[in-house]
């Protein structure tokens, strides 16, 4: 740790490079911002900083407090405009200095400014989704606890500890004990906490390094400071530092980097982008954050200084080498510690906000849902783009042919902005080189003969109980006729391949499976039959007393030819224990296709992720499933299957995320073209969990493989997916035809049958 004299003297560029180095240490090169709004419940204040224009007297405003309908109107325009943050901005005490304040508040039922901020941010969860922060500046304990069940962080400007500054003389909520005294309460109540200093009203280096050094010591009792805002003082006409020298910008790039070398490596450093008019030099002091950015609203603190667009932000983040990433106000390593960190209250709106990573969804899309995708792979590569990072080192790696493992999967799936377009591009040159440019289908039905089930996946809202009648539909078994007969029909619409799939009925036994076999025989000779998972498998094994080899044999004989790779969900059972508790484990989904490959059956990999799991998991599974591949070669191909949330009980329980982002899912097929590569030469898209439009852009991605027409699917609309039941080839050459490459009919096991008419 460097010394304060060290900090004092060094020249600025080499403290500076030093910073960036601690910053990309912890960090990388990712640069995160909060899409907010900003809410100035009250611009009464007890105090009169010398510097401020926020705070008003009482005939320059309308009302003394935004009314609840003019809180929810902003809070509303924000959620419609992408925003996950509600920002309350407000003076301190008003009510101790002004009559009208206590009169309104009084009038409204309330006790304090306090009281009423806490019913606001309450109401704004409620209504629209959005996370509080609450900035009311210094409070006593009892109002940081009250306001911790109803905002998901909160914050206040430590802004110097210097004594006597002529700044915050008239203000009695600076005195800088008081203010310390706000940073340790929060600690101690778990709150996370956003404080800063304030470059440039009169305090000196030496001055600023105690702040930082105390926020320091605060945060090791405790733990809970977020970011550390490095803000620099501008004058401003109308104030009593009017008159004042403006924060020069070395003296900020100074401060930024003194932060970056003070504070744990943990904690995230800001600098407002609006208060500066270069923003790289920002980035070359060692930030990581670029604070609130609101697409609606001004900052109300700096009204006279606009937002830089969303996009200058991410051309200026991303040309210095950078990439830019959404988040919440509550940042990843809080949010993936809700029971420390969260009231109970609000764990599930940060938890339905959240991605992956626990940073911000970043689009409207879900899969299964009718938001169209946003274009990842549409816009040039900036000049900056794949100049270090540890995304461009994988990447490099695997151009050298080196072989990613459980980390660099990890690393991969965080992609953001240039290097999703970067991943994808690598994907596609290796689909390329594999299987050429045709994008191949199978012509299929499903017959889902069943959607009563014993057992109770949390993600599922296809199966039922015997006696159930909740959710999508009826509990149903179809009879043995049934099979026949859609077998019979999709044969005669020129289908090879029928899917078998459905839910482990109480008063099956293991002969039942078989029964199921002779009725699709029944119904055509020819026709291929993909069917039963590995957890229908094992069952029927356990109810007919017999080895799990000798009844795959049994299977195969009556005519099975390849199993589906379902009931895999994610390959990681500490996961499991939480989506599927009493559903078959990892270890006998893998033995379960381990045993079919070596009877002669051939199988897929599919996974189900954007539940409750984070990318280690995603990393682990297909690490887990390579190396059973490099054992049997048995399996054909992967197929991503994002969970669609709309209907399922995980997250009508509020307990899971509503699927993954779409940046997610389509790393999710481009990484695993990467991790796959000479083992599993076909990567497949869901159309009905993905959609016309996100196929198409799959396909750019390393994908190449369109799966089935899918007669009758039923497990992912009854989980609330909006698209089609069936896709005619005429709608799958309507994916393909833009991008110029032959759509192709395949059998379940890839044989081509010949370029189709019109592609």
């Amino acid at each position: 740790m460097l010394s304060d004299a060290d900090l004092l003297h060094l020249p600025l560029a080499d403290l500076t490079a030093l910073a960036r180095v601690v910053r990309d240490g912890a960090h990388g090169r990712r640069v995160t911002f909060s899409p907010k709004v900003f809410i100035p419940l009250t611009m009464l204040c007890r105090d009169r900083c010398g510097y401020c224009t926020f705070a008003k007297a009482p005939a320059r405003l309308t009302s003394p407090y935004l009314t609840p309908d003019e809180v929810l109107a902003v809070a509303r325009a924000g959620r419609d405009a992408g925003c996950h943050e509600a920002l309350f901005t407000l003076g301190e005490r008003p009510e101790l200095r002004y009559p009208v304040a206590r009169e309104w508040l009084a009038a409204h039922g309330h006790a304090s400014t306090v009281d009423y901020l806490a019913e606001m941010c309450g109401l704004v969860v409620e209504e629209t989704g959005l996370l509080p922060h609450a900035n009311a500046g210094a409070l006593f304990p009892a109002e940081l606890a009250r306001l911790r069940e109803v905002s998901a962080s909160q914050g206040m400007m430590l802004e110097s500890l210097a004594e006597g500054l002529a700044a915050h003389r008239g203000a009695p909520d600076k005195e800088p004990a008081r203010r310390l005294a706000t940073l340790e309460a929060a600690g101690e109540l778990a709150i996370p906490f956003t404080t800063g200093i304030l470059v440039g009203i009169g305090d000196d280096r030496p001055g600023q390094l105690a702040a930082l050094r105390a926020i320091a010591a605060s945060h090791g009792r405790h733990g809970h400071v977020q970011e550390v805002i490095v803000q620099n003082f501008l004058p401003k006409p109308g104030t009593a530092m009017a008159r004042a020298e403006p924060c020069p910008a070395e003296d900020l790039e100074w401060a930024i980097a003194a932060a970056r070398l003070v504070l744990p490596p943990e904690i995230h450093v800001q600098a407002p982008p609006n208060l500066s008019d270069e923003l790289r030099p920002l980035l070359e002091a060692g930030i990581d954050d670029w604070g609130g950015v609101s697409p609606l609203t001004a900052d109300h603190v700096n009204p006279e200084r606009a937002w830089p667009a969303l996009d200058v932000l991410r051309e200026a983040t991303e040309a210095a080498g950078h990439t830019l990433a959404p988040r919440l106000t509550v940042y990843p390593s809080f949010a993936h510690d809700p029971g420390r960190w969260l009231d109970p209250a609000l764990r599930f709106a940060v938890l339905d906000a959240s991605d992956a990573e626990g940073l911000a969804r970043d689009a409207s899309w879900c899969s299964g849902g009718e938001a169209p995708p946003p274009a990842l792979l549409d816009r040039g590569l900036p000049a900056g783009a794949g100049r270090g990072g540890a995304v461009a080192e994988v990447l490099a790696g695997v151009a050298l042919g080196q072989e990613v493992g459980t980390a660099e999967i990890v690393t991969l799936f965080g992609a953001r902005g240039p290097e999703v377009q970067m991943v994808a591009a690598v994907a596609d040159d290796l689909r390329r080189a594999t299987v050429g440019d045709a994008v191949t289908y199978v012509r299929n039905r499903n017959i889902n003969y069943t959607n009563v089930c014993t057992f109770k996946c949390r993600f599922c809202a296809f199966s039922k109980g015997p006696l159930s009648l909740n959710l999508r539909g009826a509990p149903y078994l179809l009879e043995l006729d049934e099979v026949t007969r859609r077998v019979a029909e999709a044969d005669a619409e020129g289908a090879t391949e029928v899917c078998l799939q459905g839910g482990i009925h109480p008063d099956f036994d293991g002969d039942y499976y078989l029964h199921v076999l002779d009725a699709v025989r029944a119904g055509s000779e020819r026709i291929h039959i993909h069917g039963f998972t590995a957890l229908e498998v094992t069952e029927g094994a356990r109810r007919s007393e017999v080895a799990l080899a000798e009844y795959l044999t049994r299977l195969k004989e009556a005519g099975l030819k390849t199993l589906p790779g379902t009931a895999a969900e994610i390959l990681d059972d500490d996961v499991r224990a939480l989506i599927c508790p009493d559903k078959i484990n990892s270890e006998e989904w893998l033995e379960a296709h381990r045993t079919a490959h070596a009877v002669g059956l051939r199988s897929n990999i599919t996974i189900m992720f954007g539940s409750v799991e984070k990318p280690i998991s995603w990393a682990r599974h297909i690490v887990r499933t390579r190396d059973l591949q490099r054992e049997t070669g048995g399996f054909t191909e992967f197929v991503p299957l994002p969970f669609v949330h709309m209907a399922t009980p995980i997250y009508l329980q509020r307990k899971a995320r509503r699927g993954p982002t779409f940046r997610e899912a389509l790393l999710m097929h481009a990484v695993a073209r990467i991790a796959y590569a000479g083992d599993i030469d076909n990567i497949q898209v869901s159309w009905v969990k993905m959609g016309t439009e996100g196929a198409r852009q799959l396909l750019r991605a390393g994908v190449n493989d369109l799966g089935g027409t899918l007669m009758d699917e039923n497990i992912s609309r009854a989980a609330g997916a909006q698209h089609g039941q069936r896709m005619g080839v005429e709608d799958l050459e309507a994916i393909v035809a833009p991008l110029g490459r032959p759509l192709v009919q395949r059998s379940t096991l890839y044989a081509l049958a010949g370029a189709s008419s019109g592609a």
